[in-house]
């Protein structure tokens, strides 16, 4: 790790964890000794961080110099907190962890009024059905999806019967009760839905299908709303009138 590289991640512990955070947390956090700490955050406020504090109290991140003040209204606020808690809950890991540091650089770049508004907002998200972990990792499968080119994978289906599929990644839904890739899928030579936590083994391949994936994901959207849209009228169709 770079000093540099280390003086970013020291900002980001004192964005994030509880003040007034001991030289001793950080250097766990970080994996330095203390007196690195001390030089560092010496190193910080003489780069124009104002951080409270001192040696055996520990230290706060008043102002952080990096990240310039904000406004929003306090209803814009409500839907940025809400927002990143809802990913946080139903988000795959490594999102789910960028919500929270998120948050954090949010709060630090709030004037004081308001980052006390976020930390005590009024809106929450909670879920108490646990959403299957992904069988992969969804960083690659995010990035496959943003560059447009195929991937490849092992897939079990409801029954347990597995496959391997080559799909064009058009978009990941995230539902409910699980996680879903909306693809193209070559095997089937149709659009497909795959739950991640079904999914293994996962290549990104450099076969490219731009720039087809946004025409792709509007047909395919455009059909599920068609299907959903039947279901609904046969299922009034099957209704007793009501007397």
């Amino acid at each position: 790790m770079t000093r540099t590289q280390r003086l970013f991640q020291l900002m980001q512990a004192l964005r994030s964890l509880p003040a007034p955070v001991t030289a001793a947390t950080l250097a766990q956090e970080m994996s330095v000794d203390p007196r690195t700490i001390y030089r560092d955050i010496n190193t910080l406020r003489e780069m124009g961080a104002v951080i409270d504090g001192e040696a055996g109290y520990g230290f706060t991140m008043i102002e952080d110099h990096a990240l310039p003040p904000m406004g929003f209204e306090n209803d814009e606020l409500e839907a940025l907190v809400l927002g990143l808690r809802e990913v946080q809950e139903i988000g795959d890991p490594a999102l789910s962890r960028a919500a929270g540091q998120a948050l954090t650089k949010l709060q630090a770049r709030l004037p004081e009024k308001q980052a006390h508004r976020l930390r005590h907002a009024a809106l929450h998200v909670h879920r108490f059905t646990e959403i299957p972990a992904p069988g992969i990792d969804v960083r690659d499968l995010r990035r496959a999806t943003w560059e447009e080119v195929r991937i490849r994978f092992g897939y079990r289906d409801r029954a347990g019967a597995a496959t391997v599929r080559e799909a064009d990644p058009l978009t990941i839904s995230y539902f409910d009760r699980s996680h879903c890739l909306l693809a193209y899928c070559h095997l089937r030579q149709d659009f497909r839905a795959f739950r991640l936590d079904r999914m293994e083994g996962l290549e990104v391949l450099e076969a490219s299908f731009r720039p087809r994936r946004v025409p792709m994901l509007r047909d395919y959207m455009a059909r599920l709303k068609e299907g959903a849209k039947q279901w609904r009228e046969g299922d009034r169709a099957e209704r007793p009138h009501s007397r």
